[in-house]
């Protein structure tokens, strides 16, 4: 039906390819590639992004680079409701809490995997089994300047935060359109981070994630305007 092995080499060529596929149900899409569905998204967090990105042929696996490393874009699937609003916030990237001395919003991971998305909705109402889940019409994204100032702002007052020693006062209500969130499987996996006084401490992972609010603003935009 369409190649597997399909590397795009142009963002046309990508955005075509997740247009080919807007309308399509995760199932129908996991039928395609001989995958299977999971019963649910418990245990396989991630799974429809990981399936998205094996049709789309993205390149940078889990390392810190944007998924389709040529083409600078990040791939990023968000489950929205009827209306088209965000069902929960999107993760950006894990937070360094150590050796973040001169560390520059322009060389950081979450200013890498923002610079361009390929946001692919996916209608993802908790009553809708897996493999009924739509596929919505893909939006190429890329900050705007009012936009980008805000995240690199949110960044840099989060890391200010981080590097005198008070990541554990954080919390999700910091910034505007970027959050600092915990980000563990479970409460026991804890990482070094930078305490009270420089002392190094035992943390829980942290995350950036995209605000409702600010995901639901772009998607809005986008798509009223076509």
């Amino acid at each position: 039906m369409f190649d597997l092995n399909f590397t795009p080499e142009s963002e046309s060529q990508l955005l075509a390819r997740a247009e080919a596929v807007a309308g399509w149900t995760l199932g129908e899409l996991a039928d395609a590639l001989n995958t299977e569905v999971p019963d649910n998204l418990l245990r396989h967090k991630g799974w429809s992004g990981q399936l998205l990105e094996r049709y789309l042929g993205a390149s940078a696996g889990s390392k810190p680079h944007p998924d389709f490393e040529a083409l600078g874009i990040e791939l990023k699937t968000i489950p929205v409701n009827l209306e088209g609003k965000p069902l929960e916030t999107t993760f950006v990237s894990v937070c360094p809490l150590t050796d973040i001395r001169g560390l520059r919003w322009e060389e950081s991971p979450v200013c890498h995997k923002l610079r361009a998305i390929l946001w692919i909705p996916v209608l993802g109402e908790r009553q809708i089994p897996l493999a009924q889940r739509i596929l919505g019409m893909p939006l190429l994204w890329r900050p705007s300047e009012s936009e980008w100032r805000a995240l690199k702002q949110d960044w840099e007052e989060i890391m200010e935060r981080v590097a005198l020693g008070e990541v554990e006062s954080i919390t999700a209500r910091h910034g505007e359109v970027l959050q600092l969130r915990p980000k563990a499987a479970n409460s026991r996996v804890l990482t070094e981070g930078i305490g009270p006084g420089g002392a190094i401490i035992q943390t829980l992972p942290r995350g950036f994630y995209l605000k409702i609010p600010f995901t639901h603003a772009l998607l809005q935009r986008h798509f009223h305007h076509k």
